[in-house]
């Protein structure tokens, strides 16, 4: 049992109750703001000031949405399925606020005066209760667009189900180099692993496949395919409304703090202070309620890259989506697993020393790249230039004579509205003239 174990093991009820409340208002106010900031953001991006008229900046306008959507009327399909129409938002939310449970925001601090971790839990197994949360809000999902009755929530929902599939894969196999160098499942161990260094630098190409994982697991753009507005009219939340429609809503970005949250626990060395401030004082920044301050900035630049490539890149086609899922982030990562490994057991066996370790591999990436850019690119397939085919007359396809003329447009008429009269219009160059006046249509 490590440190942060033994501190939330001896957490009282009344402090376990005040982590819980806490933990649930932090999701719900930062769901509020990334709204708001998505929405600032996007609007700068694009050269329009975005909401700000509800508050200062505009900050009330998603408290603003939230209230409109509580008092909406709530419409039910007929051909729905009540009970699961019902539960499939509720099982969409509350996988993501369980998966938050286990994130680490900073070391050991005093609640009116008992000690504890700020970790609401934590558990040996704490990476597969993330990948089980992740994988049973899938569930909520597939659910709505099935019980509601309606084709186009239907496609999404089967489109969830095979994006999830695929992009989980991937985000496990890049859990897997992690838990290598930490040796350990536990998020807490995960963050004490990076107190010399943090992972992102270590681990480049598993910090970039959950980097593309994380964006297809939570169905956000340029992945947003189950949701796709041009084609399925919303997807699998179509015929929502309401509190139902809020709870996908509060979901989805609830989803993306905690991935953002376990991006920065993997890789950007959790709530430890960034160089070089963790140098100031012996680690002083390193203690009390410091952490905090450090884990909330790396967090919200992850949510800050969301927004970027929602407002920067297309949404792909699903073949295109589905080729980078399975035929280039699962055979990379696997690939780069046994790299990993393999380096692990070098290092540890003390075969080869770290300069000689670094010159290896420097000349290795060299010479890939070489390969890379002597390679010749594919030419594309020339294309067959067809012969003209026979006139029909001689057994062929009837095609157009090759003098085919097309004959001059007909100059257009106008008719008075006052006399009812029409007249041609003038030739380009010519002189309007009355001499082209036809006989009165209508009736005499």
């Amino acid at each position: 049992m490590n440190e942060t174990a033994r501190l939330i093991s001896d957490d009282p009820i009344w402090l376990i109750l005040i982590k819980v409340v806490a933990t649930f208002a932090f999701l719900v106010v930062m769901t509020l703001l990334t709204i708001w900031a998505e929405r600032r953001v996007i609007g700068r991006m694009q050269q329009r000031p975005g909401p700000n008229r509800a508050g200062p900046f505009g900050m009330l306008q998603s408290l603003a949405d939230g209230l409109k959507l509580a008092f909406k009327e709530d419409i039910r399909p007929v051909m729905a399925d009540k009970w699961i129409y019902i539960l499939a938002p509720v099982i969409s939310a509350t996988p993501a606020l369980v998966a938050f449970s286990v994130i680490p925001i900073g070391g050991e601090v005093t609640i009116f005066g008992e000690p504890t971790a700020l970790q609401l839990v934590e558990l040996p197994v704490s990476l597969l209760v993330v990948l089980a949360c992740a994988a049973v809000g899938v569930y909520g999902i597939v659910l709505a667009g099935w019980s509601s009755g309606s084709p186009y929530p239907l496609l999404g929902a089967l489109r969830s189900a095979a994006q999830v599939i695929s992009y989980e894969i991937a985000m496990g196999l890049s859990f897997i180099a992690v838990i290598l160098y930490s040796g350990t499942l536990s998020t807490s161990g995960i963050v004490a692993a990076q107190q010399n260094g943090w992972f992102f630098a270590l681990l480049p190409f598993s910090f970039l496949v959950y980097a593309v994982a994380m964006v297809g697991e939570t169905n956000r753009a340029p992945f947003d395919l189950p949701e796709a507005e041009s084609e399925l009219v919303g997807g699998f939340h179509t015929e929502y409304s309401s509190l139902k429609f809020a709870l996908f809503f509060l979901a989805e970005y609830i989803n993306m703090v905690t991935v953002s949250a376990l991006a920065t626990t993997l890789f950007l060395g959790g709530w430890h202070a960034p160089w070089p401030l963790y140098l100031i004082g012996d680690g002083v920044l390193n203690t009390g309620w410091w952490p905090v301050l450090w884990f909330l900035g790396k967090t919200l630049a992850f949510l800050f890259v969301f927004v970027w490539l929602r407002a920067t890149l297309p949404r792909l086609r699903y073949d295109q989506f589905m080729n980078l899922g399975w035929k280039i982030l699962v055979p990379l990562s696997l690939v780069w697993i046994c790299a990993v490994t393999a380096i692990r057991g070098i290092r540890n066996a003390d075969l080869l020393g770290s300069q000689q370790f670094l010159f290896i591999g420097g000349g290795i990436v060299v010479l890939l790249l070489i390969v890379a850019f002597l390679v010749p690119d594919r030419k594309p397939p020339e294309e067959e230039q067809e012969e003209p085919r026979a006139p029909l007359s001689g057994g062929g396809y009837p095609v157009p004579p090759l003098d085919l003329k097309v004959p001059e447009t007909p100059r257009e008429t106008r008719v008075s509205a006052t006399t009812g009269t029409r007249s041609r219009l003038p030739e380009a160059g010519q002189e309007p003239t009355s001499s082209t006046k036809e006989a009165p249509d209508g009736n005499d």
